[in-house]
């Protein structure tokens, strides 16, 4: 198997749609508020430490998958399947309030 030399940054779908609306904002002040105050509850409640920190990074520091990967010791892939994971399960508990 050939190792890829590249790696996309770059997430589509529902859930990251989903999860960027809540963060970015959008909407009244009151909700977007209410959203994100929910958002950051689950994140603490319902992802393990590896996803919770991946996503923190990735979200509210804006870090991208190739720097998370470097500062965690673990390959880009492995940042992209933990997210993947975790936004999934973030968006079908969320879903609810979008």
């Amino acid at each position: 198997m050939s190792r890829r030399k590249s790696y996309s940054d770059t997430f589509t779908g529902d859930a990251d749609e989903g999860i960027r609306r809540i963060i970015e904002g959008g909407g009244e002040e009151d909700s977007r508020r209410r959203l994100k105050k929910v958002l950051l509850k689950v994140i603490n409640n319902e992802l393990t430490p590896r996803q919770k920190q991946i996503i923190m990074l990735y979200y509210f520091q804006q870090s991208d998958i190739v720097t998370i990967a470097n500062d965690l010791g673990i390959t880009p892939q492995a940042v992209s399947a933990v997210m993947s994971r975790a936004r999934l399960r973030l968006f079908r508990i969320l879903q609810y309030y979008i």
